[in-house]
């Protein structure tokens, strides 16, 4: 038993990794396409635009046209030379998106251990356990799976700049070069280098020098983002197509809600950056913060040990915590419109750029200070502290499989599935394969002998029409012409000007070029079951033909389709979708 314990004190880790990684690939591999990915932000957007890209074969193509939104500009969408983007180039969608979910708890994991390893050296042995653990929970957070990867690969560049600020060799230039293959500029990049220059600043003061590496360091990192993301920077930096961004409107807060703001930013998950911190590893940093705080006190009236400067040493713990919140404040000012209207004035070409996403680091910076509170336990020196270290991380990887949020898809597959076998019931919510229903888009196409007119859903969202290959005039895009938001706001004006929810959530945002029910109820929840009190289209029948559109998909049987010029080509069913399609072709005559 003695030898056992013993064991498990060595490798404790390692069983923790294999079977998290392993539970979850067992579930995926039972449900495969029956698994309940998300939809919102994820497969009705870039695994969408992915599969618009691969129809179209347009991924490495220049000075083309991608067949969504009436036809925009292949640059609008995302760049190719991206871990993340290429897999769905040479994989199947659902085993892309898989391989690019275990790629992200890899990266992580690695990348965090790699790190911890690097700033603690020989020590790093009595550390290793809990690295990789606290690697794994980051790893496995349900993040924004298009940029899960960049979530994780955030350690690896922290890494990467320490080898080029210690002097390493030339070779980590190339290395930081080539990192944004992993990272993203819009979320990520921007910002890094922005921390990096603060960082080559600060370190110059410090140490009474230039940081000569880390000032050359910037325009390294800075011409690696420029090229890996060379369709991002031309439409920022050398287009003069006005786009949507530049009439987005941004809500403007007082004192008081900026401020809860920042509280819901240190409290609570941000969409997209889940850190499931709240339960139980804020509890856990807070108690060890105050721990930290009582030594500090009891050393100051009692004497004890200082640094060798002869000064008390700040906590890493609670430095971490310091920026996490300082993240938090910058979220915050960003919904205080003078502050960010001055950001704007000072660099235009940014007019519209959400700087409040510092907080997405926050997510790295929570299982930062998570491993430094477990090993402030491990350097307790006792057995018991040890392993209640261990167990800690343990729970922490627990209540992230656990934690019902957004992104957790392991979660919400195990849930529902075992809804349907207990209940012996449909869930309302769909599945990959539900959502997408391709079977039945095929079945339509060959029916019509579609040649890639283009065509619109109603209650069936663009993303559906998308995947299996059909051209859309709507669609969901966070950066396109203004031009052609001002053309699809006259198609669907009929309903815009009933609804003044739709004139707030189009009109000042815009991403979501939908046609609306004149009724005001949302019609493109991943439901199977989506009733709609009036079927009646609000929608400009004349400006959907002049627009080029042929098809109009629907959920729902229209009562003044012939007004508008429409007329039913057929429905459609098949017993593998949830779907029933009204399929209404324009009447050109």
């Amino acid at each position: 038993m003695r030898r056992f314990l013993s064991f498990l004190d060595r490798y404790w880790f390692v069983f923790l990794i294999g079977g998290c990684v392993g539970l979850q690939a067992l579930v995926y591999l039972i449900f495969r396409e029956d698994s309940y990915l998300t939809v919102q932000d994820n497969l009705d957007l870039f695994v969408a635009h992915f599969q618009v890209l691969s129809h179209s074969g347009t991924w490495f193509a220049q000075g083309a046209q991608v067949p969504m939104l009436g036809g925009i500009s292949r640059d609008y969408l995302s760049g190719e030379w991206n871990l993340y983007n290429i897999l769905y180039v040479f994989l199947p969608v659902f085993w892309a998106y898989m391989a690019g979910y275990f790629l992200k708890i890899g990266i992580g994991a690695c990348s965090f251990a790699l790190l911890a390893k690097d700033v603690y050296g020989q020590a790093y042995a009595r550390y290793r356990g809990i690295a990789w653990a606290a690697g794994l929970c980051y790893g496995m957070l349900p993040l924004f799976p298009a940029y899960g990867i960049a979530f994780a690969s955030i350690p690896l560049a922290v890494f990467l700049l320490r080898q080029i600020y210690f002097r390493r060799g030339r070779r980590w230039y190339a290395a930081l070069f080539v990192y944004p293959f992993l990272s993203y500029f819009s979320y990520f990049g921007f910002f890094l280098l922005a921390y990096l220059g603060c960082a080559a600043v600060i370190l110059s003061v410090r140490d009474k020098k230039l940081c000569g590496r880390l000032f050359i360091a910037l325009p390294v990192l800075a011409a690696g983002y420029m090229c890996f993301e060379y369709r991002l920077f031309g439409q920022m930096l050398f287009s003069d197509v006005e786009t949507i961004r530049s009439t987005m409107v941004e809500s403007d807060l007082d004192a008081l809600g900026v401020l809860g703001m920042i509280r819901e930013a240190f409290l609570t998950p941000v969409f997209h950056a889940a850190s499931d911190h709240l339960y139980f590893v804020l509890p856990v940093c807070l108690l060890v913060l105050l721990w930290q705080a009582a030594g500090a006190l009891r050393r100051r009236f009692l004497g004890g040990q200082r640094s060798a400067s002869g000064k008390a040493a700040v906590s890493p713990l609670l430095l971490v915590l310091l920026f996490i919140v300082f993240n938090c404040l910058i979220y915050g000012l960003y919904f205080w419109g003078d502050f960010r209207r001055l950001f704007e004035a000072l660099v235009p070409p940014l007019k519209g750029f959400q700087f409040n996403r510092t907080v997405f680091f926050n997510a790295f910076l929570w299982y930062v200070a998570f491993f430094l509170a477990l090993k402030f336990l491990c350097d307790r020196g006792k057995l018991f502290w040890r392993r209640a270290a261990n167990l800690l991380a343990c729970v922490g990887a627990a209540v992230i499989l656990l934690t019902p949020a957004v992104y957790n898809e392991f979660y919400w597959t195990c849930y529902h599935q075992a809804y349907r076998a207990v209940k012996h019931t449909e869930v309302n919510l769909l599945n990959f394969r539900e959502y997408y229903s391709a079977g039945l888009m095929e079945k339509i196409k060959e029916d019509i002998g579609y040649q890639g007119e283009y065509a619109a859903g109603y209650g069936l969202n663009p993303a559906v029409l998308a995947y299996s290959g059909i051209s859309t005039l709507d669609g969901y895009l966070g950066f396109y012409p203004q031009s052609y938001k001002e053309e699809f706001t006259k198609l669907i004006w009929p309903s815009y000007e009933r609804v003044p929810e739709w004139q707030t959530y189009y009109g000042e945002w815009g991403a979501r070029a939908y046609l609306f029910a004149g009724s005001g109820e949302s019609i493109y929840n991943p439901y199977r079951n989506q009733p709609l009190s009036d079927h009646h289209l609000y929608l400009d029948g004349e400006q959907f033909a002049r627009m080029g559109g042929r098809y109009l998909f629907s959920r729902y049987e229209l009562d003044n389709a012939e007004e508008l010029g429409f007329f039913l080509r057929g429905v459609y069913e098949e017993e593998a979708s949830p779907y029933t399609v009204f399929l209404y072709e324009i009447d050109k005559q």
